[in-house]
């Protein structure tokens, strides 16, 4: 199977997953009460954790996900390809927006975050998702699991430790889960280009809807 071919069945199972298939391209308006300034500062704040951050201008891709999430880990590799492709000419956001339903939603996140706070964001996302399969939909904590991951990205443990049953570390989840839902977030993964959300059946559409952007 190609590259190319694996993106497009990604896209496939995303689009059953999160909309039984229906699952067309086009632009969603957020909630009335806010508009376009505010629509893109809920979607990306000052402390959003980057994933690249643009050279050349300010067209900004954020993305909801929650790593306990089937398909925002098959949206994964699609989103490391966009962001291989606009490499300096667009910033990549990733923001937390976990389900507490299931048990680990919560736990990933704020062992994600607790990552951040010592320079470590991006290790600790790209190995929640390159992982969910070992652990995503138990019924059992994985905590101790996730603190193995610390340990790995050779982090201070007695921080993490500290950090990550803080009251600081689960507001900052919530922050973004506050900005999600003011934006109309109800599932995930959920897209947001400059502001506005988006919702592409394709790598295709999702390229072609920034390289608009960047025309503008």
């Amino acid at each position: 199977m190609t590259s190319q071919t694996k993106i497009a069945l990604t896209f496939s199972l995303l689009a059953v997953a999160m909309f039984g298939g229906a699952f067309a391209y086009q632009a969603i308006s957020a909630p009335e009460r806010a508009d376009k300034s505010e629509r893109q500062q809920l979607a990306t704040r000052s402390d959003s954790h980057r994933l690249g951050t643009s050279m050349e201008g300010s067209e900004t891709v954020v993305a909801f996900v929650d790593f306990d999430c089937d398909a925002c880990a098959n949206a994964y590799p699609v989103v490391e390809t966009l962001r291989k492709k606009y490499d300096g000419k667009v910033t990549f956001v990733a923001r937390y927006f976990p389900n507490p339903s299931p048990t680990n939603g919560n736990s990933a996140a704020y062992a994600v975050e607790s990552a951040a706070r010592q320079g470590k964001f991006q290790d600790m996302y790209q190995k929640m998702f390159e992982t969910q399969a070992d652990w995503g939909d138990s019924q059992e904590s994985k905590a101790s699991l996730f603190r193995s991951y610390a340990e790995d990205l050779g982090l201070d443990m007695a921080r993490y430790d500290a950090d990550v049953v803080s009251p600081e570390v689960a507001a900052r989840v919530k922050k973004d889960v506050d900005d999600g839902k003011k934006l109309g977030v109800t599932d995930t993964p959920s897209f947001f280009l400059n502001g506005q959300r988006i919702i592409p059946s394709s790598i295709g559409e999702f390229a072609q809807a920034i390289d608009d952007a960047l025309e503008q």
